[in-house]
Formats: structure tokens, sequence, C-alpha cells
């Protein structure tokens, strides 16, 4: 006797998985075009390679929240005849494009900065003045709170892309550190400090891309869950008594949501009715525990014999 039993856990409304993405977008976008302005300002003015380079990056983030704020918005549509598991996937492929944003920002000013320091006529550099310093502390300051906001609130709509948007602005403010760090050096006496700084910017925008790009990738091809959560969902099905085992336990990540396939052992005497409701019971009672779990397909099993 056998009972396959499937699910859906729909708990959380996409319509507030949107407007919360939106909301935030819309923060970070006014919060980014004005800081952009101000260091592209800041750069030119005291005459700072460093602090155009953090300009240009800054910008490139009002590009990318645009991106983002797109793919969630299409990866919160409901499933239709066409997509009947949903859109969530899309949710990647704006993280994917992001990570390329990022990768192709960084190599220009990676490539800029590595012309200068090649070059050797470092005497003609200009000294960057105290307006691209103070630039810089404002652009960390701001940088790293826009981290924390957007990141909370990521983590609150499990939101992948989100997620990567708040690294964007953490690798901005990583940047901002390098270039407050090369324009201070500059300003001590070694103008070629403000080109390493730069160089030093770009190291941290391409790693970034890569974790964003690695993490997207992972999701795109049907990833496993990490062990610990795997074991979790174990435990969870073993609290139901009716349960004298499980045969197989697998998982996969589609988008930021997770499928599951279990096939679980119970008494072999049981009624197909009695089978039945102890799937559903297993299923609740996972649905409860795991607000990610949006599919969840439980094959039942007679124990096997002594």
């Amino acid at each position: 006797m056998e009972e396959n039993r499937t699910f859906e856990n729909n708990k959380e409304p996409a319509n507030d998985f949107q407007k919360t993405a939106d909301a935030v977008s819309s923060v970070t976008i006014l919060g980014n075009l004005i800081l952009s302005v101000f260091k592209l300002t800041a750069g030119v003015v005291a005459h700072s390679n460093a602090m155009i380079s953090d300009a240009v990056h800054s910008a490139s983030d009002v590009f990318s929240t645009f991106v983002v704020i797109i793919g969630i918005r299409l990866a919160s549509k409901e499933a239709d005849k066409e997509h009947p598991y949903g859109h969530e996937r899309l949710e990647c492929v704006a993280a994917i494009i992001l990570a390329m944003i990022l990768f192709i920002t960084g190599g220009g000013i990676g490539v800029n900065a590595l012309k200068t320091i090649v070059s050797g006529r470092y005497g003609n550099l200009p000294v960057p003045g105290i307006l691209a310093l103070t630039a810089a502390i404002v652009s960390i300051l701001c940088k790293e709170s826009m981290y924390w906001y957007t990141r909370y609130y990521a983590i609150k709509i499990d939101s992948g892309a989100l997620l990567a948007d708040a690294w964007h602005h953490r690798s901005d403010a990583l940047s901002s550190i390098g270039a407050l760090i090369g324009i201070g050096g500059a300003r001590l006496g070694y103008p070629i400090m403000d080109s390493i700084a730069s160089l030093v910017i770009f190291i941290f925008i391409v790693k970034a891309a890569y974790g964003i790009f690695q993490d997207a990738i992972d999701k795109m091809v049907d990833h496993s869950c990490d062990e610990e959560t795997e074991k979790q969902i174990y435990d969870c099905v073993m609290t139901n008594p009716e349960v004298k085992g499980i045969d197989s336990l697998h998982t996969r990540i589609f988008g930021n949501k997770i499928y599951v396939d279990i096939e679980i052992n119970v008494n072999g005497s049981y009624t197909l009715i009695r089978s039945h409701e102890i799937a559903e019971e297993v299923h609740d009672n996972i649905e409860k525990n795991f607000p990610r779990i949006k599919h969840i397909m439980v094959h039942v099993n007679p124990e096997p014999e002594s």
C-alpha cells in the first residue's frame, strides 16, 4: 500500500513580498542618486580619481536596484499554465544580471587604475582635496546604513535578489573605505595611493559580483538545501509517532523557495484513509516549521516487515 500526497505552501502573499521589496528599493534608489551626485562632484572638484570611481560604483547601484525591482516583480507572478511551478527563478536571473553589472563596473575602474599605476608618471598626479576625504566618510556611513537596512528586509521576505542588492551596498561601503585610505595617503604625499585605492575598489567589487553570481547559479540548477536544514526537516517528520522511518528525503531550491520530496514508512495494515491522514499531518508540521517550503510531496510506504 502506498499513498502520494502533494501539497502547496503559499503562506506568504506575493503582493506583500513585492510591496516590501519596492519600498526598500525606492529608499535606496533615492539615497544612491543623492550620494552619487555628491561623490562625483567631490571627486571632480577635489581632483580624486578614487572618489570618481566610487561615484560610478554608487551610480551603478541605482541601475542594479531597478534590475532587482523588475526581477522581484516577475518572480512574484502567480503560477500559470505555462509556468505551473511559478516564476521564482526570474529573481535568480535578476541577481545574475546584477552580478554582471558589478563585474563590468569593477572592470572599468580596475583598468583605469592599473593604467595609471603602470604609467610611472606619478609626479603629475593631482593631490585630492579635503572635500574628497569628507565625501568618502559620508559614503561609508550612508552605504553601510543602506546595507543593514536592505539586508534586514531581504532576510525578512527571503529575497535573494534583494540580498544581492544589500551586498552591492556593502561592496560600495568597502570601496569607500579604500577610497578614504587612498585619498588620505595621497594627501600625505603619496599621490599614487589614490589610484591604488581604485584598484582595491575593483577587487572588492569583483569579489562581491562572484559571490552573487555563484549564489544565483546554485539556485538556478536545483541545488539541494544544506545538511542542517535537511536534518531539521528529518527530525520534524520523525516527531510524528505514526512515522516508523524515512526511506528518502530530497530537497531542491527553486528561486527563493524550497521543494521537498519525502518517503515515509507507516504501519502496513492501515487503511488508505488513515495513511492519507498521516501524510497530511506530516505535511502540516513541515509547513508550520519551514515557511520557505513551497511544495511538499509525501510518499507513504508500508513499514518493512521485521
